[in-house]
């Protein structure tokens, strides 16, 4: 039998693309670079399946007067917002990801943002690095406690949970949950967390707040100037969701003036393109979007897309169907 023909967009990891060739007759993105618009709606009408990452170009406009080939795309990773879900569905073309297999991973890294952020680690290690340390003093680069301060988290899915777990067990954090619709009391329990109502409810109280929350439309710039304002003047914010969730422009003026002490950012909302103004905020921790970067998470990621992959060309429905 014939070999489905699939694109994978992007390097994936040598064990995974071992194991893509042996189900089906791979192309491989050889420059490993983000594929563009209309590289994407070509691929789509050559493949018999995309492998795509979040770095593609799958937005709005792409399925429009498509004719594709491929019925399936397969996303590399949990998040889909880049992805116009919508039309693809109209294309007739069955949208998958990967969730589960990320959570604690992105979790640890939520935890390394906030702590980070709070012991002014960044700063540390470039004062230490330019030699421009001149030994300990007592008022010298002063953070914040971590233990026992209140964590907002936004976005109670798997990766928030994981997250309260981590910061409540492990330091004592009291732990505040928003979500869109209401949390089981046993989870709640297990991961010592008191669910809110609001975002307004949620951010006055808390010492630091990480986001958890689905991107796209319907979350864009869930915080903006309006929420940054209602946080403590101590408060850092933690994002390791979707860049698109935060107004950059406006948190680069809540930085600046001290309207909140820090942040940890591991997203942005042009990724790889970082607001200028970031940078220039040494009260902001950035990140490259490492929040599932280790080896064992892209390789369980990969394995699933295969998956869901080799269950579409079976004829049943893929586990990890989004459309």
């Amino acid at each position: 039998m014939t070999k489905p023909r699939v694109l994978l967009t992007r390097k994936w990891p040598e064990s995974v693309e071992k194991a893509a060739a042996e189900l089906f007759d791979v192309t491989y993105n050889i420059e490993d670079r983000p594929m563009g618009r209309a590289e994407m709606r070509a691929a789509l009408e050559i493949y018999d399946a995309v492998l795509a990452t979040v770095t593609d170009d799958v937005k709005v406009g792409t399925f429009t007067n498509l004719k594709p080939k491929a019925r399936i795309l397969a996303n590399y990773g949990v998040g889909f917002s880049h992805i116009d879900i919508e039309g693809a569905r109209a294309a007739g073309i069955t949208v998958t990801n990967t969730p589960n297999v990320l959570n604690d991973c992105t979790a640890d890294l939520a935890m390394t943002l906030l702590m980070m952020a709070a012991r002014r680690a960044g700063e540390g290690e470039r004062e230490v690095r330019a030699g421009k340390w001149a030994g300990w003093r007592p008022t010298h680069m002063i953070g914040t406690s971590i233990t026992g301060k209140t964590l907002g988290i936004i976005g109670f899915g798997r990766i928030g949970q994981a997250m309260a777990r981590r910061a409540h067990f492990g330091f004592g954090m009291k732990i505040l949950a928003q979500s869109r619709s209401a949390v089981d009391p046993t989870i709640l329990a297990e991961t010592g967390a008191v669910q809110v109502d609001t975002v307004e409810d949620l951010l006055p109280q808390c010492d630091f707040v990480s986001l958890h929350c689905p991107g796209g439309a319907a979350n864009r710039h869930l915080i903006n100037a309006d929420r940054l304002a209602s946080m403590k003047s101590t408060g850092i914010l933690v994002n390791t969701a979707r860049g698109e969730v935060v107004d950059e422009a406006a948190l680069v003026e809540a930085l600046k003036t001290g309207l909140i002490a820090g942040a940890g950012l591991d997203v942005f909302e042009e990724e790889p393109k970082v607001h200028a103004g970031l940078v220039e905020c040494e009260n902001a921790v950035l990140l490259p979007h490492l929040g599932s970067a280790t080896r064992e998470t892209r390789v369980n990621m990969g394995i699933r897309a295969l998956k869901n992959i080799e269950q579409f060309f079976e004829g049943a429905e893929p586990d990890d169907k989004v459309n």
